[in-house]
């Protein structure tokens, strides 16, 4: 009988390394969540706090069985802001950094201002931008969603492109290839792990910029207002429950971006032990 090889790689003691490193990808989440949820109670336990001061993951059930519709409504009204200000910041992001990368001239002009427009804090200019759109929610939202999150986008894609070799510029120029050419050929597979590194960040960026637009002025809408709704009432499990919906949500779209990330840039990943 002939000798059929096992498709599947496998670790020093036979099992298949795609399960082992599936399990691995779905274990170690779930056990430092539950590790953490139970540091949580055992902290509030312990200094014998009311949920007044700090609501416990305990009572934060009753919180979403209560107002599991709002939450429902709210959430997707916080997501989907969120996505269309993380997918502009991707174009835009990427659009700069390629003037960034490929002319020394432009990276020398705009990364002080990139710099400097990052570093003004954003609670300040939301309500800004909520004067000179009045009414205008969710432009409003995704606007902040996005001037929040290029930033990463941009610089990632710059510094990838500028440390690009210039033997293959030079190879590529030679046959006639544009600079687009020279990006999507060999530039952008170069810059895909920086690039997937910098959209990691920009998703949890981007969750804080609807957010602080939902919060600093309100208009009744996302978890933002949820949120702002509990602060008034004084209801704190809400409040928590709240936070710990945004976090669910920001985890679920990282993980989306990770997904992606194996598929575009799987090549760059190392096997680990």
């Amino acid at each position: 009988m002939a000798y059929v090889p096992d498709p599947l790689p496998r670790d020093s003691r036979g099992q298949s390394l795609v399960k082992t490193l599936t399990s691995r990808a779905v274990l170690a989440p779930l056990g430092a969540v539950i590790v953490f949820l139970l540091f949580w109670e055992g902290l509030v336990w312990i200094n014998d706090w009311p949920n007044f001061v700090m609501a416990s993951p305990s009572d934060l059930p009753p919180a979403y069985a209560r107002y599991w519709e709002l939450f429902l409504i709210m959430g997707w009204q916080t997501l989907w802001r969120t996505v269309v200000g993380l997918l502009l910041a991707v174009v835009v992001g990427v659009g700069i950094g390629m003037l960034m990368g490929f002319s020394r001239v432009m990276r020398d002009a705009l990364y002080p201002l990139l710099v400097g427009f990052n570093a003004i804090p954003k609670a300040t200019v939301v309500p800004i931008v909520a004067l000179l759109f009045v009414g205008q929610h969710d432009f409003n939202t995704i606007l902040i969603a996005f001037m929040i999150s290029f930033f990463p986008i941009a610089v990632s894609i710059s510094i990838g492109l500028s440390t690009l070799e210039p033997e293959y510029r030079d190879i590529l120029r030679s046959l006639g290839a544009s600079k687009t050419t020279i990006f999507w050929k060999i530039a952008l597979p170069k810059t895909l792990p920086e690039f997937f590194g910098a959209l990691k960040v920009s998703v949890t960026l981007a969750f804080i910029g609807t957010n602080l637009m939902e919060i600093v002025s309100p208009h009744g809408r996302g978890l933002g207002a949820l949120f702002d709704s509990g602060k008034t009432n004084s209801d704190y499990p809400l409040m928590f429950a709240v936070l710990i919906a945004l976090a669910f949500l920001g985890i679920v779209l990282y993980y989306i971006v990770v997904a992606l990330e194996r598929i575009f840039a799987g090549w760059a990943e190392r096997a680990e032990s």
